[in-house]
């Protein structure tokens, strides 16, 4: 099992929160620490063997494939990513990711290190712990385009809303995710999963929508 070591003193309670996973080369689970499975609500013996992607959010189930991927055949080192857990897992968490190749004695890439840190404050789940699907379609529209950088007016044209509708629905919206701001609901939108990382233009995952 995946702990720190005792002898680290006071790093080790630095590091007590830390999700640690060790992968193999054809990215299957093989290790985690007790940290990763209590939030991921799953035993080890369930999850082991099973490839990493299936524990991560389909929003961002893409853009941390590509940068395993690429540690796996040996094109990079490491990468730092954001992560979020999938819909299956008790409590929605989110956290940053960092991931470590660990070469083997004949230089090839013999196992993945995962570390995740959790946030200190877990986004609530589909907005302020409403399980309803927050977004409407044509929400979903709106926020992609205001996180494209298309203005107002450009929004209205698009969409075939008066500038007043689009005001309406970024209001709406602004209020429903307790953002002060359009970049301020761009980036919340971004950390909850609902906009998928990675992709351009922007898109909202499904999951959302309603």
């Amino acid at each position: 099992m995946l702990v720190a070591d005792d002898s680290e003193g006071d790093a080790r309670e630095g590091l007590s929160d830390v999700c640690v996973v060790n992968l193999a080369a054809d990215l299957r689970l093989l290790e985690a620490n007790d940290d990763f499975l209590f939030k991921l609500g799953r035993p080890g013996p369930e999850v082991y063997g099973q490839p990493f992607g299936d524990f991560v959010h389909p929003s961002m189930k893409q853009v941390i494939q590509q940068n395993l991927t690429r540690l796996a055949e040996g094109n990079k080192h490491r990468f730092s990513s954001r992560y979020v857990a999938p819909r299956s897992a008790p409590n929605r968490f989110t956290g940053g990711l960092t991931g470590i190749a660990v070469r083997g004695d004949d230089g090839r890439v013999a196992t993945i290190v995962l570390l995740i840190r959790p946030d200190r404050v877990p986004e609530p789940q589909h907005a302020a712990s409403n399980s309803r699907k927050p977004l409407s379609e044509l929400d979903a529209k709106v926020l992609e385009g205001v996180a494209a950088g298309s203005s107002t007016v450009q929004l209205a044209a698009k969409l075939y809303l008066s500038r007043q509708g689009v005001e309406y629905h970024v209001g709406a919206m602004l209020r429903r995710f307790k953002c002060s701001n359009r970049s301020a609901l761009v980036a919340k939108a971004y950390t909850q999963g609902i906009l998928r990382m990675g992709q351009w233009p922007p898109k909202v995952t499904p999951d959302f929508v309603r």
